[in-house]
């Protein structure tokens, strides 16, 4: 039920269904309450203008990239964890042909990992995040795509059950059964890493963070990438709000994770 109400919810605060809410209220008050119109219209036009001029996506998502900063990889790695994401099975022509969607770095830090450390243990995990096609699994949708990079399947456990960051911590933990002082890389966009490595530490497994697919460097005024913002704002909305809501629901260790010994 958590799930299902997650997605409404999100569905529900996105810029892009904000913006079109203004627009859809400015036509439909057009008539009877001309001002109110005129209001929305021009909050519309804001948001847009505000997009499209001001840096808001780094503004917004820095903090959560800056929270887990890129360290030095250690000498010997035991296992290595990424986090499904990256593939939109919507947009797949095929089982053989996955759609990569902006995250996809996660996938190709993955594979570099995979080969730097070539006795390390791999997991990928990724079940569906989607409330139609639940059938579809990620997991199933990346082990061709995996082996056509030169990465041997037989080494990856594949989680293909989870649907959100909390049971990929759940399920991968299971399957991959990490004893004490192993070192384990987690590999996931760095806008997703505070609340991802609060899951892991709540799950009782400490994961050395390996974030990648960084949104949030460009500081450029006037850059009129309005469609750019939108999205990366939605992405890192959609991460203070699940911080929030994680935290409230006892799934991560704080409300905003840090390093250990690092800022609370």
């Amino acid at each position: 039920m958590s799930f299902v109400v997650s997605k409404i919810l999100w569905a529900m605060l996105a810029p892009g269904t904000l913006l079109a809410l203004l627009l859809l209220g400015a036509l439909l008050w057009h008539r009877r309450r001309p001002g109110l119109s005129r209001g929305l219209l021009l909050a519309a036009i804001l948001l847009v203008g505000t997009l499209g001029l001001m840096p808001l996506s780094h503004w917004v998502a820095a903090p959560l990239e800056r929270r887990f900063p890129v360290t030095e990889l250690p000498a010997h790695v035991d296992g290595i964890i990424v986090l499904g994401g990256a593939i939109s099975p919507e947009d797949s022509p095929g089982p053989q042909r996955p759609a990569l969607n902006l995250a996809g770095e996660r996938i190709t830090g993955f594979v570099a990992l995979a080969r730097r450390y070539p006795d390390a243990k791999l997991v990928y995990s990724g079940g569906t995040g989607l409330l139609r096609h639940r059938q579809v699994r990620e997991a199933d949708l990346v082990r061709p795509l995996l082996e056509s990079l030169g990465v041997d399947s037989s080494r990856v456990i594949f989680e293909r059950e989870s649907r959100n960051t909390w049971e990929n911590a759940l399920y991968s933990k299971k399957l991959a059964d990490p004893r004490a002082g192993q070192t384990w890389l987690l590999v996931t966009s760095a806008w997703h890493m505070p609340r991802s490595v609060g899951c892991f530490r709540m799950a009782g497994w400490d994961v050395v963070p390996y974030p990648v697919n960084f949104i949030g460097d460009n500081q450029d005024w006037a850059a009129f990438e309005t469609g750019v913002q939108l999205t990366r704002v939605g992405l890192a909305e959609k991460e203070w709000i699940g911080l929030l809501l994680y935290h409230v629901l006892g799934r991560t260790d704080a409300w905003f994770p840090a390093p250990r010994g690092g800022a609370p």
